[in-house]
């Protein structure tokens, strides 16, 4: 595996680090559009639905990347979460 397949893929990264982790194509095809506008210097605004799987579609491509990204969150509630229980 390679790229985000080695991340998002059922037997990847997060798969292994997770056992409650389940595939979700929707949350690797954002994953890859989030990877294509930092890869690109370009900006996103991206919709999906509870339970996509969001917060580690743009967290894993944001940290892989190296980068600088800026992520805005529509409540402190969830900025913590994402400070306090996702990026550990």
């Amino acid at each position: 595996m390679t790229g985000l397949d080695a991340f998002f893929a059922p037997g990847g990264r997060l798969d292994e680090a997770d056992p409650a982790y389940r595939y979700r194509s929707g949350q690797e095809a954002m994953a890859a559009a989030v990877a294509q506008t930092i890869e690109s210097g370009g900006r996103a605004l991206i919709e999906a639905a509870t339970g996509t799987g969001k917060t580690l579609a743009y967290l894993v491509p944001a940290l892989a990347s190296g980068r600088r990204v800026i992520v805005s969150t529509g409540t402190k509630n969830l900025q913590d979460q994402i400070w306090n229980h996702e990026i550990p």
